[in-house]
């Protein structure tokens, strides 16, 4: 069995009570005992004295009912005997029955530790216990990175292998005196007293918490890599009880995970108004999206080579009812957290087809797809649907991937953009140089262009690294015959640049902020670049003539 938990953890429980029925039948088994060796010494009695006064005094023999008697009172004896001591043994099988379901109910089965009601309730005295002794309770919420990773991988019983090991480093990197739970899953708690003014005892603990965590482990032959993000919590501030000190160890470890894992975060109240604001964010996204709140904003693409417009980027606004436009970096990645993602990019799709009907022909859309959505078997279907609904053709789009997209999972990556591409729909490479093997992914997959990243086009001014990486991409796309397009071009000197080294789209500020769906379309529409449908020719020719 694993490390035991360190504390005075001995449960006083009621005590046990008989199975049912053995009390009624105990009693009567103990009333027929009790009768039967009653008559066994009032029987017995007068068989002894007879049969003493034959075999001295030549008296008559002991009457045969007697003796008959006597021999069912024996029997009657051993038989309550026997079965006092079955009742006995069944007591004391169903004992230790309870006490074995007792604790299961209170430790976790495979490390041995509490579960989380138990460390509620001994919490609760440890919360007590320590305002009585002027001392602090902490309370560490553990969450393993990466394990699900393992589990997927390897399977459960190397996953459960992997969480007994873990709960042996975090016994072993407790105080003598502390309590501790797996909440189930990869979830642990711990708990201690510590002098609150040196909080900094506290640190140590969980630094060697997260160090000795992300050390590799051994288990059924495989060396496993995870690591722990650890929310620490103190009774002495702002906690009025156990439940209150475990919630906010708990907004602790997710500010913890958030912030890159491997770490440990001290609960401070902007973490509880940022995760109150972030589920103000998630109720509104899931109203926001059928209502169709989340609209799409158009960035421009320009041919370097011309100058003319040769397309737009479909970007994602929030335009909210009481806050206005809300930047995606504010809901995106909630959207991606909760699987909102799906329903709010097919959402945009179909509004930027709708919208972007009746440009000009030359004109297309690029539309990026999250990592999340690339991981849904029917996407490339249910974009081809939008298209088919909207009538927006298929050569005019273009979907954009990133390659932290590919990362997880390339071989259905590989069938999407095939049935994408089986419908004339081009493919582009995003934020090429930022993700984990670049030319392994372009010559795994059909790509029609590579986007740079825009964080080395703004930098390539004062940064010669960046100029550098700029530059190495632009060859590699010549020399796979891929056209390069740059993002994030906010002055006319790397427009410039750009185009000596044969970039063959842009995209930035410097040719205008994002816009909306009417925006967009006066800007077209002064530049002559919406598709004249015949009622409008007639109409114009009859507005010519009238003038």
């Amino acid at each position: 069995m694993m490390a035991e938990i360190r504390s005075s953890d001995t449960r006083f429980g009621d005590p046990v009570a008989p199975p049912p029925g053995a009390p009624r039948s105990d009693i009567l088994n103990g009333a027929i005992t009790v009768a039967a060796i009653l008559m066994f010494v009032g029987i017995g009695s007068a068989v002894l004295s007879t049969t003493v006064q034959h075999y001295f005094n030549g008296g008559a023999g002991t009457d045969q009912t007697l003796v008959i008697a006597l021999l069912l009172n024996v029997a009657l004896i051993l038989f309550g005997w026997r079965r006092h001591r079955e009742l006995a043994h069944e007591v004391t099988i169903r004992t230790a029955a309870e006490e074995r379901a007792q604790q299961l109910a209170s430790k976790d089965p495979l490390t041995g530790f509490l579960n989380r009601r138990s460390l509620a309730e001994d919490g609760a005295a440890m919360f007590v216990r320590a305002q009585s002794r002027g001392k602090a309770m902490a309370l560490l919420m553990l969450d393993l990175d990466h394990f699900k990773t393992v589990n997927d991988m390897y399977g459960h019983a190397t996953g459960d292998a992997l969480l007994q090991q873990v709960a042996v480093e975090i016994a072993e990197s407790m105080p003598g005196v502390a309590l501790t739970a797996r909440f189930g899953g990869d979830e642990f708690a711990c708990a201690f007293l510590f002098d609150p003014t040196h909080p900094a005892t506290v640190e140590r603990i969980a630094e060697q918490l997260v160090s000795r965590l992300a050390q590799p482990f051994q288990a059924d032959g495989l060396q496993l890599h995870i690591s722990a993000s650890v929310g620490i919590a103190r009774s002495d501030f702002d906690c009025a009880s156990i439940d209150a000190l475990m919630r906010s160890a708990d907004i602790a470890m997710y500010a913890a995970k958030n912030s890159g894992r491997n770490r440990f975060a001290w609960f401070d109240l902007s973490m509880e108004r940022e995760l109150q604001a972030r589920n103000d964010l998630e109720v509104g996204l899931r109203h926001a999206i059928p209502r169709a709140e989340i609209v799409p904003y158009f960035e421009q693409q320009i041919d370097l080579t011309t100058g003319r417009l040769s397309g737009f980027e479909v970007l994602a606004r929030w335009d909210h009812p009481t806050r206005g436009l809300v930047a995606p970096d504010a809901f995106i990645p909630i959207a991606e957290e909760t699987g909102m993602i799906a329903d709010l990019s097919l959402s945009i799709m179909r509004q930027a087809f709708v919208a972007a009907k009746d440009w000009d022909a030359a004109l297309s859309l690029s539309v990026n797809i999250s990592p999340w959505q690339l991981k849904d078997a029917w996407l490339a279907q249910k974009i081809i649907k939008v298209l088919t609904e909207t009538g927006f053709p298929a050569s005019r789009l273009e979907i954009e991937i990133t390659e932290t997209a590919l990362f997880d999972n390339l071989a259905l990556a590989q069938s999407t953009v095939g049935s994408l591409k089986n419908q004339g729909i081009r493919l582009a490479l995003d934020d090429f140089g930022t993700g984990y093997s670049s030319l392994a992914h372009l010559r795994a997959l059909p790509f029609d262009q590579i986007k740079i990243d825009k964080s080395f086009i703004m930098s390539m001014g004062e940064n010669s690294e960046s100029a550098a990486i700029v530059t190495a991409i632009t060859r590699l796309g010549d020399s796979l015959s891929l056209p390069i397009t740059a993002e994030g071009i906010e002055n006319a000197s790397i427009e410039e640049r750009l185009r000596a080294l044969g970039c063959a789209k842009g995209q930035g500020y410097l040719y205008g902020r994002p816009t909306s769906i009417m925006n967009t379309r006066r800007l077209l529409a002064e530049r002559r670049l919406l598709a004249v449908t015949v009622v409008e020719a007639v109409e114009t020719a009859e507005t010519r003539l009238a003038g």
